[in-house]
């Protein structure tokens, strides 16, 4: 499992909780408790190194007490005792003592030494061997002498003259007879063999002593393995395959059990140990019996205990354990799920979204349909995945927030793919419905082609003829497919998702051939009407002869200006075959007309509906169209322009091409971002309401602002594409993305939505009251969108000025530009000439910009084709600060004059037409009453200097002349042209800008 996550969760894994680290501590604490008891019962001399002398009775102790609870140790008559090493003797000694020393700390014992069939010599011995060797509080030694009139009369001698020897260390009474023994000990603590009543079995002791020894043992190692297999668990690293993992958990897994098996066998040895030591019936009679039996019973007890934090321990670490191997399980599953929805996805993206023919559509449906049956198994083990995850987080998983995590992924992987799936079916089911649309119209207009051609005959040309015919035309007309009933454009925008330049060629085939088959119809119509309503000899219908007018070219924004478009359509009858013999086809010539104020849809014939329904189907067009420019935009930014930084292919990229994205995508993803997460959720909110997108628009007036710079970087953006349009790059990113069109189609989007806009708004406003609130938002969003693009499109203009050598920023926004006829006029200097006179004017391009006019000359276009672009040649520079006008000039409504510096020069221009002057006038007019008022507030601040100032004769001169050849009118321009000029001597200090150039001659 390599990923980040599943390493957090080890390490979480290794730090224990704390409850597992609780049960890891109870466990410790009860061995140490365990080892704590084994060492109170442990002896350092154990039975199998005295096991020999034990069994040979050489000293027993017999589980009697005498004074003081003193413990009584027998040595017997053994023939053998003197052949015992000092070492070994010590060790018996040593044995025999520990046992009660390790239970009754300080305790007396009391030795009696039978020696009734022993000899003063091995007495005396015997008794110095045990003053050397015994390790314990001697508190007395009971010694039975010989019972053979000699020995015990030697004994008796030795002894007295040895008595003091011996006391001094160790106190000892020599004793007669067994009956003696009774001074000392009671009889119900002596032996059978020395009179008492005790009962003692020595093999059964030393079995009993083996037994309880044994089992000691056994619990310590036991403890031992225990703690030592806690740790081994504390302390395990957690392997990262699922395989590893098993063994690990199978491995300690059969630890436990065979720990487990072990303690049993323990627990059961100890049981029976302790049965065996209650029913010995001596516990009263015999201490040792007594003490022994606490002792296994206190070790039970602990063992048991240690068992129980064994279990406990072992029951936590084994879950933890387990659920690991859970999460790797689950981790598995999810990355092979992840790869199998990643490898639908790319079948899915592989799948076309566009097709051109009907084949083509029922080919990818037919694998869309199979690709769906796909997804929906994948899906489903996907839901049983998720299913687990939410299970294995309800039984408290320790890893809960990474399992849910790994379920929301998969929901959204399922959710995406089916998003994407439904979204692609869609289109090619709307695709599909294009093409049969299309082709049912296609039909339709062969069959009308039929119906004509089959009217031809005599017997059509008399009044019952041409009623019938009228008829059969009538009903035809009545099975019009409804596709034809909408505009191309507007068709074409509705399948704008599924558009390809062969679906628009056909849609344009199609409705071409509508239109010269409604043409045909028309004409038809007309001549049988007048042949049922006058009986008159028809007339015989005559093709023109075609004629190919080329289609005039249009400047960027700007409308369609030609009054007609001639076109010429091919109608061939189906089954009929064109005669070889003639080349000539007949073709019938069909005049479009484009008009400016055209809407770009129309959804209803006059007073099918109500407005309100009508504004909402403007309004759904609106919407949608929006959506599709979103997603448009949306997959050339990640198609392409997040491609140009993919490592995988960098080697199809050529290297001047690299450092240039942002030139060849301009601002693209700022439009993006704006009309994605802003513009669309503010249309959207307005589909019940259609009134208020005027304020939406107004709203975002200054956002559009951006559509500006689009467009001022588009044609660097063009040359840059007609540079590396063949780039192996963009070939593939067309053919993941499916696209029919390249890359420039793309780009030029961001354009065609902008002029689009303020079609939908005038066709929004024909359905709205006139006078409300909203629709006076309506109009003014329209005219923003407008003004926005007249805007967009002075500026493009302004890019192809050349030769001015200033900042074309420094002269403020461009407000008007146009072509224009200018006569100049110089008064002063050498230079003193009149031009009114020439016979030619000069053809001037003019710029008017917030602070100065320039006039260009246009060059002539350069590029083939559409690429033909003009120039624009900086001529001269008028800065507005000194610039008058003269609205009227006689013998031509269309001029006026723009004179500068006091008339030093007098430019008079002639205008297009009445309106264009109109609407220069006005701008210049608002820009000069615009600095009047700023003079104005200067010199209220700098009111003294004004009144000392003195005008110069020349201004004097100029601020009384009066419209040439325009009695009785004073020029509006005088008295702004004064206010300026002192506006500039009350800025002499300040910087000037840069000085605008003198006029060349061209």
């Amino acid at each position: 499992m390599g990923p980040a996550s599943l390493q957090e969760e080890r390490h979480m894994k290794k730090d224990k909780p704390k409850g597992e680290m609780d049960s890891y501590h109870s466990l410790l604490q009860a061995s140490s408790q365990l080892q704590s008891t084994l060492q109170q019962v442990a002896v350092p001399v154990s039975m199998k190194e005295v096991g020999g002398y034990i069994e040979k009775q050489v000293a027993y102790l017999s589980g009697g007490c005498g004074e003081d609870s003193s413990v009584i140790i027998t040595l017997p008559e053994c023939s053998a005792f003197t052949d015992i090493p000092d070492e070994a003797l010590a060790k018996v000694f040593t044995y025999l003592t520990l046992i009660p020393r390790k239970r009754q700390p300080g305790v007396k014992f009391i030795i009696i030494l039978d020696r009734r069939l022993d000899t003063w010599p091995s007495i005396k011995s015997a008794l110095a061997r045990i003053s050397a060797s015994f390790p314990g509080n001697l508190h007395l030694v009971l010694v039975l002498r010989p019972t053979s009139f000699f020995h015990r009369t030697v004994t008796d001698i030795g002894f007295r003259f040895s008595q003091e020897d011996f006391m001094l260390k160790m106190p000892v009474v020599m004793l007669s007879s067994v009956t003696d023994l009774l001074h000392y000990i009671e009889e119900n603590q002596l032996t059978s063999e020395f009179g008492g009543t005790l009962d003692y079995c020595h093999s059964d002791w030393i079995v009993l002593r083996t037994a309880i020894e044994s089992f000691a043992v056994t619990v310590k190692d036991i403890a031992q393995m225990l703690q030592t297999f806690g740790t081994e668990l504390a302390e395990t690293d957690l392997p990262s395959e699922a395989k590893n993992t098993e063994y690990l958990l199978e491995s300690q897994t059969n630890k436990y059990r065979t720990l487990k098996d072990a303690i049993r066998t323990v627990s059961k040895e100890g049981c029976h140990l302790l049965s065996n030591l209650q029913a010995s019936g001596k516990e009263d009679s015999h201490w040792d019996v007594r003490l022994d039996r606490e002792t296994v019973h206190r070790l039970l007890a602990q063992l048991q205990e240690m068992e129980s934090a064994f279990d406990g321990f072992f029951e936590k670490h084994h879950m933890k354990l387990h659920q690991y191997l859970q999460l790797l399980r689950y981790e598995q599953s999810f990355q092979e799920m992840e790869l199998c929805l990643e490898h639908l996805m790319a079948q899915e993206k592989d799948l076309p979204s566009t097709v051109d023919n009907l084949p083509q559509a029922e080919q990818a449906l037919k694998k869309m349909d199979g690709l769906q049956s796909n997804a929906q198994d994948v899906m489903s083990r996907a839901q049983i995945i998720i299913l687990h995850g939410h299970q294995l987080s309800a039984g408290h998983h320790y890893a809960m927030a990474l399992i849910m995590q790994r379920c929301n992924e998969l929901r959204h992987y399922s959710d995406t793919l089916n998003a994407a799936l439904k979204n692609k079916h869609t289109l090619l089911l709307q695709a599909h419905q294009l093409l049969l649309c299309l082709g049912k119209a296609q039909t339709w207009c062969d069959d009308g082609a039929y119906l004509l051609a089959s009217q031809v005959g005599n017997k059509h040309q008399s009044k019952e003829g041409a009623q019938s015919a009228l008829k059969d035309i009538e009903n035809f007309l009545q099975g019009m497919p409804s596709v034809l009933s909408s505009e191309p454009e507007i068709v074409a925008m509705e399948h704008e998702a599924v558009m390809t330049p062969h679906l628009l060629s056909q849609i344009k085939k199609t409705f071409e051939k509508y239109g010269t088959v409604q043409q045909m119809i028309q004409n038809r119509q007309k001549c049988l009407r007048k042949l049922a309503d006058k009986h008159i000899r028809p007339v015989q219908l005559v093709a023109p002869r075609p004629e190919n007018s080329p289609r005039p070219k249009s400047p960027l924004f700007s409308p369609k200006n030609s009054e007609g478009l001639k076109f010429t359509f091919d109608l061939s009858l189906p089954g009929k075959r064109a005669s070889r013999k003639n080349p000539n086809t007949r073709k019938i010539e069909v005049i479009h007309d484009y008009q400016e104020s055209r809407s770009c849809v129309s959804y209803s014939l006059e007073g099918e509906d109500s407005p309100e329904v009508l504004k909402r189907h403007v309004m759904r067009e609106l919407i949608e169209t929006e959506r599709i420019y979103v997603e448009e935009l949306l997959s050339v930014l990640l198609g392409y322009r997040a491609e140009m930084e993919n490592p995988a292919l960098s080697g199809f990229l050529p290297p001047g091409l690299c450092s240039r994205r942002d030139i060849l995508f301009g601002n693209m993803p700022e439009i993006y971002n704006f009309h994605s997460r802003v513009f669309l959720q503010d249309l959207e909110s307005c589909l019940e309401t259609p009134e208020a997108v005027g304020a939406c628009f107004l709203a975002h007036k200054n956002s559009f602002q951006m559509y500006e710079c689009y467009c001022h970087n588009k044609p660097r953006s063009d040359a840059l594409w007609k540079q590396f349009s063949d780039c192996a790059f963009f070939h593939d990113c067309q053919i993941k993305l499916e696209h029919k069109l390249s890359l420039d189609s793309y780009l030029l989007k961001p354009v065609q939505r902008l002029t689009k806009y303020q079609l939908l708004l005038k066709e929004l406003l024909k359905y709205c009251s006139t006078e409300s609130e909203a629709t006076s938002d309506l109009h003014g969003a329209l005219t923003a969108m407008l003004d926005l693009v007249k805007s967009v499109n002075d500026s493009m203009h302004q890019i192809a000025i050349t030769g001015y050598e200033g900042d074309l920023c420094e002269l403020g926004r461009v407000l008007m530009q146009g072509a224009f006829s200018v006569w100049i006029s110089h008064k002063r200097g050498a230079t003193r000439m009149k031009e009114f006179a020439r016979f030619k004017p000069m053809q001037r391009h003019l710029f008017l910009y917030e602070r100065a006019l320039l006039f260009c000359k246009r060059r002539e276009e350069h590029g083939d084709g559409c690429d033909k672009a003009p120039s624009y040649s900086f001529k001269h520079c008028l800065k507005m600060t000194a610039v008058g006008i003269t609205e009227n000039v006689k013998g031509d409504v269309r001029k006026f004059e723009i004179w500068y510096s006091g008339r030093e020069e007098v430019y008079v221009i002639q205008a297009p037409s009445p309106e264009i002057k109109t609407a220069w006038l006005n701008e210049l007019r608002r820009i000069l009453t615009n600095q009047q008022k700023l003079l104005r507030d200067e010199v209220y601040h700098h009111g003294p200097m004004i009144e000392r100032m003195q005008l110069s004769p020349a201004l004097s001169e100029r601020g009384m002349r009066r419209s040439r050849g325009v009695p009785g009118r004073c020029v509006p321009g005088l008295a702004v042209s004064l206010s300026a000029d002192l506006f500039l001597c009350l800025r002499s200090q300040s910087p000037q800008p840069h000085p605008c150039h003198r006029p060349q001659r061209h």
